[in-house]
């Protein structure tokens, strides 16, 4: 097998800090996952400089997305200073909470707490429930040092499930999908949009939770699902065993958002199966949109064929979008994978689904070079020691594509400086046509 993990060059010098890595954290994960709530009110227990910093490190990175009515400048914030270091911030956080109810209209608030009442031991929790009479509300430790911004995501659905979820009578054809987190996966509006369309095509009510106006029902309604579907070999899969441990709900576990045909018909065979479906319906559905798909990928061949055939391409990205766009490209391209550099900090014992997707699951006799790498330092030198001509990766490596021997670079991961993305998306059924569309369209032209 040809991955390898955390490669690094031999004369390559360790720097003494990580530059640049493509997360922020535990803090950013939970207040983006409540600003991706629709009726969610993020309250932050912080400094200052912990909200503000996030509308230019998460949200504004996430395909320059503004963070709405409750997030940005407009998220209630203690804004502690060196004073509630001494004495402690919790009156402070009581009548922000008091205030914010007054004047934001929500149906769920999220007290959000940051390192400085971690560290000076806040009792957060005893505040929070003194309003639990009067809104639904919770309270997420999320202070900073915890981990990064997907471990955020984590840590804001266990505080749902411990402090707002109830049992319910089982709904037939209820699933939820987990394993997207917003901002940080910058298609998630347009990736959770086509997945849902893809599974409502089984007659299944797909709960995705965010970009929907009901956001604090669907979260309510997460213990009445048949099935939880997690999107990713590593994120939401400890909120999926949470709720089935809790709630006895039964899981599955893709390697990420499908993009293309045969990726997303196997997420549609593993729904259907989890769920014992009808065979018969789920293959005719199968059949019907994997024909729509191929006969319009006929429209690009000509032009990939004659102006660009089987080039050599590199991802960087989080493991869930660069295991879809690998997959894809050299499954149902036909384009050579070099190196997939896996740059979200995902830990070492999730990293088997990873590499068995990048070698078994390529139809190739090219397998890449599989990196578990977060420097972009570390990542420009991997990169620089390929033979890549088209780079799939982050705003980050567009001024050095062309140092690595890249002719076409498209921003497919986080940060997205360069790039707005408001719902469009590589998932589903359709989704691979539409990479086509962006990496095509770089280089085709005048003739």
């Amino acid at each position: 097998m040809a991955a390898k993990i955390d490669e690094i060059p031999e004369d390559v010098i360790y720097p003494e800090v990580m530059e640049a890595p493509r997360y922020s954290c535990a803090l950013a994960g939970a207040y983006s996952t409540a600003v991706g709530i629709y009726g969610a009110v993020p309250i932050l227990h912080s400094g200052l400089g912990c909200g503000i910093g996030q509308l230019f490190g998460q949200f504004y990175a996430g395909g320059q997305n503004a963070g709405g009515p409750q997030g940005g400048t407009s998220t209630p914030c203690s804004g502690l200073v060196e004073e509630h270091v001494i004495f402690g911030g919790e009156d402070k956080l009581r009548r922000l909470i008091k205030s914010s109810i007054e004047l934001m209209q929500g149906d769920l608030y999220a007290v959000l707490s940051g390192c400085v009442p971690s560290l000076t031991g806040d009792d957060v929790e005893s505040v929070v429930k003194e309003f639990r009479e009067q809104v639904p509300i919770i309270n997420v430790k999320t202070a900073g040092f915890l981990g990064n911004s997907y471990e955020g995501y984590e840590l804001f659905f266990e505080a749902v499930i411990d402090q707002l979820l109830k049992e319910l009578p089982i709904k037939k054809g209820l699933v939820n999908v987990f394993g997207v987190v917003p901002y940080q996966h910058i298609w998630w509006k347009g990736n959770l949009r086509a997945i849902k369309e893809d599974l409502q095509k089984l007659g299944l009510e797909a709960n995705i939770i965010f970009t929907e106006f009901s956001g604090l029902e669907n979260l309510i309604k997460i213990p009445a699902a048949e099935l939880n579907i997690v999107l990713s070999p590593w994120n939401g899969l400890r909120v999926a065993k949470k709720l089935q441990e809790r709630f006895n709900t039964p899981f599955i576990t893709l390697p990420g958002v499908p993009v293309g045909p045969k990726q997303t018909t196997r997420l549609i065979r593993e729904v259907s199966q989890a769920l014992y479906l009808p065979a018969e319906p789920v293959e005719e559905l199968i059949a019907r949109e994997e024909r729509h798909s191929y006969r319009f990928e006929e429209y690009f061949g000509d032009v990939m064929i004659l102006a660009f055939p089987q080039p050599y391409f590199s991802v960087v990205a989080d493991s869930g979008t660069a295991v879809g766009i690998t997959q894809f490209l050299t499954n149902e391209v036909g384009y050579l994978p070099d190196k997939v550099i896996i740059a979200d900090g995902m830990p070492e014992e999730n990293r088997e689904m990873i590499l068995r997707e990048l070698s078994e699951n390529l139809e190739c006799i090219i397998k890449p070079d599989v990196i578990f790498e977060q420097d972009s330092h570390l990542i420009r030198e991997n990169l620089k020691r390929g033979h890549s001509l088209v780079l799939l990766a982050s705003s980050l490596e567009w001024p050095i594509a062309s140092e690595s021997g890249a002719i076409i670079h498209i921003t497919v991961s986080f940060p997205s400086f360069n790039r707005l993305i408001l719902d469009q998306n590589y998932a589903g059924y359709r989704g691979g046509l539409r990479l086509m569309e962006d990496i095509v369209s770089k280089y085709c032209g005048p003739l």
